[in-house]
């Protein structure tokens, strides 16, 4: 599946490196900064949650770390690779590259099965169809879906689409998973699910996660915590594991 981890001496050490990162929305007197100088590492093969309260700037700063938007000023860093380097078009083939994205919102299209859900993003890079349902077969098997792969999102439980989103944003060997509120319409048992499916799947030496949730269920899933208020990073702290 080509998904082989480089030699350890060959791996950068951050997944993402995020330096006085400042973002702002409107223009003159109604120009209101979002992002105040923000600072933040995610190492690889760990599972970043970055919590706070609604208008903290979770979401914008998700979005100016992921390439969609571009901060006014500072600079990011995926896997050493500088954004505000790159032009708009080099933009998104990295992204495309090395970012796969789960949200809350599973964004499934309803006309295909599971199987072809998740062949998408490699049809889309010119993939052949035969070699993209392999693969993507193969990944439904891992988030334990294999019996799953023929149904339609309307006949998959949350649990089972939003393990399909999760597959989707990996078979094209996504580097950096990105995730908004993943677990927000979830019931404890599922979201434990979904949860276990990203630690086990994705938690590997040349990969990284960032998890925005409000969802303290699921915190011990997460290695480190990085707490945002009024768009600044307050504390970076280890998360506590259950017993």
């Amino acid at each position: 599946m080509g998904d082989t981890a480089p030699p350890p001496d060959a791996l950068p050490t951050n997944a993402v490196r995020i330096v006085g990162v400042r973002k702002s929305f409107g223009t003159g007197t109604h120009r209101t900064e979002i992002l105040h100088g923000i600072d933040l590492d995610v190492n690889c093969g760990e599972l970043m949650l970055l919590v706070g309260p609604s208008g903290s700037g979770k979401t914008t700063l998700l979005c100016v770390l992921a390439g969609l938007m571009d901060a006014d000023a500072g600079s990011v860093a995926l896997f050493g690779e500088e954004l505000e380097r790159l032009s708009s078009e080099a933009k998104t083939e990295l992204r495309s590259r090395l970012i796969g994205f789960v949200f809350q919102q599973h964004n499934l299209l309803p006309t295909l099965t599971a199987l072809e859900n998740v062949a998408v993003p490699l049809l889309i890079r010119g993939t052949p169809v035969k070699a993209a349902m392999r693969r993507a077969a193969e990944w439904l098997d891992r988030v334990g879906l294999t019996k799953r792969m023929e149904a339609f999102p309307s006949d998959l439980s949350g649990g089972e689409q939003q393990r399909v989103a999760v597959a989707r944003a990996l078979v094209a060997e996504a580097r950096l998973l990105v995730c908004d509120e993943p677990t927000a319409s979830l019931d404890g048992e599922i979201g434990a699910q979904v949860m276990t499916v990203l630690r086990d799947v994705a938690l590997t030496p040349d990969r990284g996660i960032v998890v925005v949730t409000h969802d303290s269920r699921f915190f011990h899933f997460g290695d480190r915590m990085a707490r945002m208020l009024d768009g600044r990073i307050v504390s970076v702290e280890a998360v506590e594991k259950q017993s």
